[in-house]
């Protein structure tokens, strides 16, 4: 493919990137650059604006499993989730290096591509593993709500661990870096798109139950041994602003 002095434009969707990636096979074109349509940032060189078709779509994601493997389809997926810098094009490249040299693209990790895809992988499942443990749910009128500001779009992963910690409750957990909702209810769960939350106060009994969860963390610190560099290194300080206990 000759380089290329085009932009493409897409909806946003994870099907909408496959659609690019379809599309410039097709077009035998390689994008300069590949960026969401609310990114407002102009370009000087020429646009395309890329339709996301389902088909084109599901042709693109059966290729990565079929040519190439099914852990680089994980990586493609999940590498979608980062806030790894011009994400789409450096899946874009990922998957380019995989239809070349197949399955082994995996462990090509000298590769500057595989390198900062791998790199953002760790990213995404480390803030995840962290909100597993410091996401802090408050009881509103019987539903469980909790707010998180992460850097990934970690909603994907850290939903489905507690639907299955909490399969009979009705619960939200709101990200409010990148507008979304995981709600779950009636044994059914979705994501979809939520500009801003507003929760009631907390009533008499939640506020009880967040005294004695605070008591709780004080009752058990060990004064002699309380380390606020340390605890920081476990406990990085961007998550205490939705922690009970801080």
């Amino acid at each position: 493919m000759p380089g290329g002095d085009v932009v493409y434009r897409y909806d946003g969707s994870f099907d909408g990137f496959l659609c690019c990636v379809f599309e410039s096979y097709v077009r035998r074109e390689l994008p300069l650059a590949i960026e969401p349509e609310e990114n407002s940032q102009g370009f000087l060189y020429r646009e395309r604006r890329i339709d996301t078709d389902p088909v084109h779509a599901e042709r693109v994601f059966l290729s990565l499993q079929r040519k190439i493997s099914a852990d680089a389809q994980r990586m493609v997926q999940q590498g979608f989730l980062t806030c790894a810098p011009q994400k789409e094009l450096l899946l874009y490249r990922f998957i380019r290096l995989g239809y070349r040299h197949g399955a082994g693209v995996t462990r090509r990790l000298a590769d500057d591509t595989v390198n900062a895809l791998n790199r953002a992988l760790k990213f995404l499942s480390n803030e995840a593993h962290y909100f597993k443990e410091f996401l802090r749910f408050s009881d509103h009128a019987g539903a469980l709500t909790a707010v998180i500001e992460p850097k990934n779009l970690v909603l994907p992963l850290v939903g489905p661990h507690f639907s299955n910690r909490f399969p009979d409750e009705t619960f939200l957990i709101y990200d409010e870096a990148h507008h979304m909702a995981y709600v779950q209810q009636e044994n059914r769960a979705e994501i979809f798109p939520l500009e801003s939350l507003e929760l009631p106060a907390p009533d008499a009994e939640e506020l009880f139950w967040r005294r004695l969860w605070k008591r709780f963390f004080q009752t058990i610190a060990v004064e002699g041994r309380i380390n606020p560099r340390c605890q920081m290194t476990h406990m990085p300080k961007r998550y205490w602003k939705n922690m009970v206990e801080q």
